[in-house]
């Protein structure tokens, strides 16, 4: 498993085109191991509840597969999702053993964010990153320009872990460290320029503090503004793109970019093929070609890429940008229910489990903020993105160690 993290960190080799990249492949293997291993053991793998929260979403899959414009479509989408949202996270959280393992992979997520995170900054400060108004400055690590949001996903989730990590009751020097790590990651989330991935990791991390105590939220609270102001107060130039960038958070509804156009123009067409097959959706990867018959004319239907050591590129417009409305497109309500429905049974599991770890104040409490933090962030950050690109396993990992803590803790095998 913490193989399929660190080969993240090699550079983009699959160009944008789609295509199962190295991690894919790991993880398949992960899958197979987990498989294996269960055969040899003979033993029932899971609990009749960690069965169904985990097992939901097939249901709606299955439907939309069958639903999709041809078999290859479908049965290239039903492979996608259940790698992701079934598939690898039971795998994830059949392979832990106790919250040691926990430790290791959230580690390793603050590991390969803070390689990407550094190479995220080497291309603002040579200007070698993605193009951002203009100029070759957007962090975009080795995702490349096809991939924007890699990075940005890769350094939120790593900051989100270390937060967690900080605030545990673990040793002084490792909540020292993943303290210091959070902070020196906030520099590449502000390159990253990315909206949708500083609103969730504030939500996320601001989630963390509370849960982890009113009283050290305040004081983190205060460190962290006050590192903001630095790190922004330091940048020169770059300090007004960043606070043009985060005022166009406010002005969203008001005086939308491009880009916000183009995101209310492809929830608009999502909604529109709702509306027509509420129930089951227009079928898997069917966005696409429906898009243009429920799009308004404000949207451009395609995005210019170039930097990071690529050329420039029209790059097609081919999701809404929002996993709900994604699934409610493709899938309908039955979808929605089904995947949606597991990942909020995933979200009061994890809370459930919390509150368990903080009233007997032992071991753990770290682990569960962790949990917490990666579940609220990508729940929220699902609102601005999606899945594609080969960030999107790190998702599926993310939901296998939140289905462990939620499912399978409190089984005797998590007491380290």
């Amino acid at each position: 498993m913490v193989a399929v993290v660190a080969l993240l960190g090699l550079p983009l080799t699959v160009a944008g085109e789609g295509g199962a990249g190295p991690a894919d492949v790991v993880s398949a293997l992960v899958v197979g191991h987990c498989a294996l291993r269960l055969l040899r053991q003979r033993r029932r793998p899971l609990s009749r509840t960690a069965a169904v929260v985990l097992g939901l979403p097939v249901v709606g899959l299955a439907v939309a597969a069958a639903g999709a414009s041809s078999a290859t479509a479908g049965l290239s989408g039903l492979g996608r999702y259940l790698q992701i949202f079934v598939l690898v996270p039971a795998a994830v959280a059949l392979l832990i053993r106790d919250r040691a393992d926990v430790r290791v992979l959230a580690w390793a997520f603050v590991a390969l964010a803070g390689w990407e995170g550094a190479v995220g900054v080497h291309q603002y400060v040579t200007g070698t990153g993605a193009s951002y108004q203009g100029r070759l400055i957007r962090a975009v690590g080795t995702f490349g320009a096809q991939d924007v949001m890699g990075m940005a996903s890769v350094v939120s989730l790593g900051l989100v872990c270390a937060v967690g990590l900080a605030l545990g009751r673990g040793p002084l020097r490792h909540r020292l460290l993943a303290a210091g790590c959070a902070l020196a990651l906030l520099l590449p989330l502000a390159l990253s320029f990315s909206r949708g991935a500083w609103i969730a990791t504030a939500i996320a991390c601001a989630a963390q503090l509370v849960l982890g105590g009113l009283r050290r939220a305040l004081k983190v609270a205060a460190v962290a503004v006050a590192a903001g102001m630095v790190l922004v107060g330091g940048f020169g130039v770059g300090s007004a793109l960043l606070q043009e960038r985060v005022g166009s958070i406010t002005r969203v509804a008001d005086a939308p970019d491009q880009s916000v156009t183009d995101r209310y123009a492809m929830w608009a067409a999502a909604g529109g093929m709702w509306r027509d097959h509420p129930v089951t959706g227009v079928g898997l990867k069917g966005f696409p070609e429906h898009r243009d018959a429920h799009a308004p004319l404000a949207l451009s239907a395609a995005s210019d890429t170039e930097g990071g050591g690529e050329a420039f590129r029209r790059q097609p417009l081919l999701s809404p940008h929002n996993m709900y409305l994604l699934v409610l497109s493709e899938q309908g309500l039955l979808g929605l229910l089904t995947l949606a429905g597991g990942w909020l049974a995933l979200l009061a599991l994890t809370l459930s489990a919390l509150r368990r770890t903080r009233r007997r104040t032992g071991p753990g409490l770290d682990c569960a903020l962790v949990a917490t933090g990666l579940m609220v962030w990508q729940l929220t950050d699902f609102m601005y993105a999606d899945i594609g690109g080969p960030s999107t396993v790190l998702t599926a990992v993310c939901l296998g160690l939140v289905a462990w803590w939620a499912l399978l803790s409190g089984e005797g095998a998590g007491e380290r």
